[in-house]
């Protein structure tokens, strides 16, 4: 599946909505995802997105490749650093923090994972990453050493997601973080919609149905549930 950015823009193109599950491959094993696979597939899940702050384990190839061969939706990598590469996923959303000044999330993780890249065939996607306050320190946060961005300066997240399409991001990502207290606002989702061109993810902090659809509603092109799901495998049980 190398056509995961034409995909998702062509889905926006035509107004259908986008559902991932994130998965944290640092609290999986493949005996979980033997477990996981039957409700991914149950689910309305668009996409696979596989990734965390951190992850110190040594099978991150076997958990894509065990994924991989149980469902058929896309597989995207989304790293916190360059140890969460893959190349047995099908693409990967190369993070810029953009609302941090932590250089290392700015470009630097970047750079060191080119030579790691360059051994692939990933499909590489452009993504700009902003953090947006959630009421309580998120991995996120407290790995990356940066701040999020206010909940109530509406314009300059809407201004640093245009920047951040300027600068040449595919996506944008706005994520109030994992185990986050409060989802991103809806009033930053719909500015941030209505300033940018390319499609927009959101994350963090969303916990039912209808936390999905008013994101989907406010102007988000991609939802994406990982703790909800993490913490309940019967989440899209609706």
């Amino acid at each position: 599946m190398k056509n995961s950015y034409q995909n998702i823009l062509q889905a926006k193109a035509s107004t259908k909505k986008l559902l991932a599950i994130l998965l944290d491959p640092d609290k999986l094993d493949l005996d979980m995802v033997e477990v996981l696979v039957p409700k991914i597939n149950q689910s309305p899940a668009t996409h696979v997105l596989v990734g965390g702050s951190s992850f110190k384990g040594t099978h991150l190839d076997e958990i894509i490749i065990a994924l991989k061969n149980k469902i058929s939706v896309p597989i995207v990598l989304f790293p916190g650093n360059p140890s969460q590469i893959s190349a047995k996923a099908d693409a990967i959303l190369f993070l810029m923090l953009l609302s941090g000044r932590n250089p290392d999330y700015l470009v630097e993780h970047q750079i060191n994972a080119v030579p790691i890249l360059e051994k692939t065939d990933l499909e590489i996607i452009s993504t700009g990453y902003i953090l947006i306050e959630s009421g309580c320190e998120t991995a996120v946060e407290r790995v990356s050493q940066t701040k999020p961005l206010p909940r109530n300066n509406i314009d300059y997240v809407a201004q640093t997601a245009k920047a951040g399409e300027l600068i040449g991001n595919k996506l944008m990502y706005l994520e109030a973080g994992s185990g986050a207290q409060n989802a991103v606002p809806l009033e930053i989702i719909t500015a941030v919609s209505n300033r940018i061109s390319v499609p927009l993810l959101v994350g963090g902090g969303i916990r039912s149905k209808v936390g999905i659809e008013n994101a989907f509603a406010a102007g988000a092109d991609m939802v994406v549930i990982g703790t909800a799901f993490e913490n309940d495998i019967n989440f899209f049980d609706f």
